[in-house]
């Protein structure tokens, strides 16, 4: 009994030592930050801040040095740009750039904060920055009107990432022309380490004239207070992180992306094709969730995402509010190189023709190749074509051919391909994706490649050259295999 006793306050005295063990342990990883206080933090010294037009980041914030007095020098300028090709907007902007300059501070910082107000500017702005703690967010003191420069400081109390904009009124009209940006509060010895970081934000505007409608737009006050943007896009415009602008990255890398939503009107769904982000700052905060595939960012609010890029190729960057994507330009992309990796992603094992209702299934030629029917005249030749039309493409051009307006070009009565059926086999073997004309309307989506046989191309081509009110012709397959040999990607063009 008396054992039983003793060995009871040996488990109860190892079992409170193990508690204070954690409880210390969790303190010392914090650093005993439990009891800091930014507020009281002494501030050594002063630096002129680096600001960093998007994608772009300043470095990281050395983990061991002092609060620092941050000088921030802000310009505010109104000029012309290109919301998309051969559409111009102006736009008023931080720094010259939509969104506007990013700002990188450690929590505890003291921000002493310039508003420059060019002199060429037609009208008065300030700044609203959510990281302060404050009237306005500084707001109520940095009106500035144009020649002018007016000055204020904070404490950088909060970390996090968090938006900044005009609240100068008609505050929605100065946001949506282009007024917003973000700030990076980091914690008291920083944020972990990664390999690559990027600066988006979302943004909707709306304009005179219809999404695509060429010429000099002007901002549209009933479209913003009915909440219709023409464009909704990611950095100011179509484009400005796609193809050419494609953010970069390699295989084995940790991208975090510092994600933005100027609004001033829309929720943002921001979603990667192709990845899951390891770690979201949930609305640019402290809090983490795990393993996310979409995550909403509220207009006016942030999200800090983390995530490993494990194979190449091109990774999409959308609000999942789909058409958003595809019809009004909130569209981008990572362009990830290296080495495949075959037990993460196959890419296409295979390619069938589905016939349902108890139809056979032709098997379409695959890297282990497959015997197919040769066409033995033009007329076998279509008909054979009409079949891979009819199982292959109609789902998105339709059975008519005349696509989907804004979505899907029409291969019906086409001018894309008219004098040039090589333009018609490259966009089969090697994709097409940017912008094109066809039949005077603008399309500006995506066809990835497809794993058709050079009889196949063949046949499919010629099939829809001498249907849909087109002029005629014979594609051979020689000719197929002359241009998937070029190798050029299909890109668009006029």
């Amino acid at each position: 009994m008396g054992f039983e006793m003793s060995l009871s306050k040996i488990k109860v005295s190892v079992s409170s030592m193990l508690v204070l063990f954690v409880a210390l342990f969790f303190t010392s990883c914090d650093g005993g930050k439990s009891d800091y206080n930014p507020a009281n933090e002494k501030v050594v010294g002063e630096n002129i801040a680096e600001l960093t037009l998007p994608p772009n980041v300043p470095a990281p914030i050395d983990p061991h040095r002092a609060a620092t007095k941050q000088i921030v020098n802000m310009e505010v300028l109104e000029h012309e740009g290109t919301m998309t090709d051969g559409v111009t907007y102006t736009y008023w902007t931080f720094g010259g750039s939509v969104p506007g300059k990013f700002i990188r501070i450690r929590e505890g910082d003291e921000v002493e904060f310039h508003l420059k107000n060019h002199p060429d500017n037609k009208f008065a702005h300030n700044i609203d920055l959510h990281a302060v703690t404050g009237p306005g967010g500084g707001a109520a003191s940095s009106f500035t009107a144009p020649g002018h420069e007016t000055v204020f400081s904070f404490k950088a109390l909060n970390p996090g990432l968090f938006v900044y904009h005009c609240a100068t009124a008609p505050v929605g009209m100065h946001i949506a022309n282009g007024m917003y940006g973000m700030i990076l509060v980091e914690p008291k010895g920083g944020l972990p380490k990664v390999d690559k970081e990027y600066y988006i934000m979302q943004g909707d505007f709306y304009t005179s004239g219809r999404t695509g409608e060429a010429g000099h737009q002007s901002f549209d006050m009933d479209k913003a207070l009915a909440e219709n943007p023409d464009y909704v896009v990611f950095n100011g415009s179509v484009g400005a992180i796609a193809g050419d602008n494609s953010l970069k990255a390699k295989v084995g890398e940790t991208i975090r992306l510092y994600v933005g939503n100027g609004g001033p009107n829309l929720v943002s769904s921001f979603h990667v094709i192709g990845e899951i982000f390891d770690e979201v700052h949930v609305e640019g905060g402290t809090a983490i969730n795990k393993n996310v595939q979409t995550t909403l960012i509220p207009a006016g609010g942030a999200a800090i995402v983390t995530f490993k890029v494990e194979v190449p190729g091109s990774l999409h960057l959308v609000d999942h509010s789909i058409f958003r994507a595809f019809n009004k330009g909130a569209l981008g992309s990572i362009a990830v190189s290296g080495d495949e990796d075959k037990k993460v992603y196959s890419g296409m094992l295979e390619d069938k023709v589905y016939m349902a209702e108890g139809g056979r299934s032709l098997t379409l030629p695959s890297a282990k190749g497959a015997t197919e029917k040769l066409a033995g005249s033009k007329a076998e030749r279509i008909e054979m074509g009409a079949n891979v039309f009819k199982h292959l493409c109609q789902a998105c051009h339709q059975a008519d051919a005349k696509g989907m307006k804004g979505v899907f070009p029409p291969l019906a009565n086409s001018d894309y391909f008219a004098n040039d059926p090589n333009k018609a086999i490259d966009a089969i073997v090697h994709g097409l994706s940017g912008k094109i004309t066809v039949n005077g309307e603008v399309f500006n989506s995506a066809m990835p490649a497809q794993s058709l046989s050079d009889e196949e191309v063949a046949n499919v081509v010629t099939y829809v050259l001498n249907n849909f009110g087109n002029k005629g012709g014979e594609v051979s397959p020689e000719q197929v295999k002359k241009v998937r040999a070029s190798g050029t990607a299909g890109k668009g063009g006029h």
